[in-house]
């Protein structure tokens, strides 16, 4: 092997080597920007977590404090079931 094909496969080399060096400096940006868009995403995941705890504790004050009109018109139907009851054994009589 002459001196110029050495030094042609020393540069070949070289160019192989900083292509792969280029590459695995891209691939760990791509990784940090991934990592960060996670990190970002259990945050927004952390967040919603805590308004939809709050948005039921809210719920559960407002149905404690007050009735909602699911428990009227619980109440409502249960009146209505009595009295179509009372109705039919009147009826049976």
């Amino acid at each position: 092997m002459t001196d110029s094909e050495l030094r042609q496969l020393i540069e070949s080399n070289a160019r192989a080597i900083q292509a792969l060096l280029d590459a695995r400096a891209e691939e760990r940006m791509e990784f940090q920007a991934f990592q960060e868009r996670i990190t970002r995403l259990d945050d927004v995941v952390e967040r919603l977590t805590n308004l939809q705890v709050g948005i039921s504790r809210m719920l559960a004050s407002l149905d404690e404090d007050r009735p909602t009109v699911l428990r009227k018109l619980n109440a409502i139907e249960g009146k209505v079931d009595r009295l179509l009851e009372q109705s039919d054994r009147a009826d049976n009589l």
